[in-house]
């Protein structure tokens, strides 16, 4: 993105036409994470908190000026190269081969285990103490069944892996002995008053360890640690590459959980929001689930966006990546932030976010196909292209 600041004092103020490689060169074509989902499909359906962010930033709307709110530098026309991009630091990036030596590019599928190690011995621990927890609660001693090991919460998983592949109509037709439904492979991994057993007492928490319900209740807190886990070993056994991506995905999800989300012009109408920093491989380094309402992280100069955005950066503050975001991520604010921190962005962005140059607002702009704008305040530099394409970025 660099081509886009170059000799930027040369650009007077007026109409400029590019060739269709420049503008290419320009344009970052705004993504969605979820495949064959159109954004603007998910982008009329937030949920409530999102819906009130947005009439509070189109409600802070003020008459077109040149200086921005809050005490921050002025938006001005291009005044020379930008030279604050943060070089890149940090080790090799890709495997870290001293926590993985044993994964190369032939390594078979089995290898992605190393990621849920400690996650199978806190399934074999929680399993176990809400059986003991259960039979202490019986009015009458029964009769004790072995504790669950390691092996059988493997065995356990990969059968419900296999499941999936094998589909039936209840799940005790996989254990069926009836002619046209027998099938040996499950009676042989593992009996079917076992895996029924696991099912029954699979346990993610500790229920004695409960959170008290109120205002700062973590709505999370029976897969909190697996979560944790996992974006632990994310960081542990992988170095990110250069190019990084932070956006959001949806999961369809059934379950009764108070943080689910309905969209209804989805396919995944029921679904759970999770914010993901990616890198350009594809590789998930750190995930958030979205909660709902999030007052605690939300102040007067950080929405809730932001702050999600900060929370799945902060393995990679000061290391110099370059970040890309959509229009509902990005803001002025957020990347003056990740500069600070010595992350270089970019991205689209919706031009009634707070700070934005107003002089170059859709109503006061009537550009034609190849015409460009550009303002700048400080590393930040507002390209406004054929009137309706916003690219906001800082590297």
């Amino acid at each position: 993105m660099r081509q886009m600041i170059v000799g930027l004092e040369q650009w007077p103020e007026r109409k400029i036409k590019l060739e269709e490689e420049a503008i290419s060169e320009i344009l970052v074509a705004d993504t969605d994470s979820e495949s064959g989902a159109e954004a603007s499909e998910f982008e009329d359906y937030f949920e409530e908190e999102e819906e009130e962010e947005q009439q509070q930033e189109a409600s802070a709307e003020v008459e077109p000026q040149a200086a921005t709110s809050g005490g921050l530098p002025t938006w001005g026309l291009p005044q020379g190269r930008n030279t604050n991009i943060h070089p890149i630091v940090g080790p090799t990036k890709g495997v870290r081969k001293s926590e993985a030596p044993h994964i190369s590019k032939d390594s078979l599928p089995l290898s992605v285990l190393l990621f849920f190690t400690e996650i199978f011995h806190l399934l074999v621990e929680q399993t176990n103490i809400y059986y003991q927890q259960h039979l202490d609660r019986q009015a009458r001693p029964s009769r004790r069944l072995p504790d669950t090991t390691l092996p059988d919460m493997v065995t356990f998983i990969a059968l419900a892996l296999q499941m999936g592949h094998t589909l039936k109509d209840t799940l005790l037709d996989y254990w069926s002995r009836l002619r046209q439904l027998h099938n040996l492979f499950y009676g042989e991994t593992m009996t079917r008053d076992r895996f029924l057993h696991i099912l029954y007492f699979l346990h993610f928490a500790d229920n004695s360890q409960r959170p008290d319900e109120g205002e700062e209740c973590d709505r999370l807190w029976k897969l909190r640690t697996v979560f944790d886990k996992l974006n632990e070993a994310y960081a542990k056994f992988y170095n990110l590459l250069v190019h990084l991506a932070v956006d959001k995905i949806i999961v369809k999800c059934k379950g009764r959980v108070i943080f689910r989300q309905y969209i209804p012009k989805k396919r995944k109408c029921f679904s759970i929001k999770i914010y993901k920093l990616c890198d350009e491989s594809g590789y998930a380094y750190d995930m958030r689930v979205y909660l709902g309402r999030d007052s605690h992280s939300a102040t007067d100069d950080m929405t809730a966006r932001h702050a999600n955005v900060r929370h799945v950066t902060s393995r990679v503050e000061g290391l110099g990546h370059k970040i890309f975001v959509d229009n509902f991520l990005s803001s002025p604010r957020l990347f003056d932030d990740l500069d600070r921190r010595k992350i270089n962005s970019c991205g689209t962005v919706r031009p009634n976010r707070k700070d934005m140059p107003r002089n170059l607002g859709p109503k006061q702009l009537k550009l034609k196909r190849g015409d460009v704008r550009v303002r700048t305040r400080g590393g930040l530099a507002y390209i406004s292209l054929e009137g309706q394409m916003r690219s906001l970025h800082a590297d």
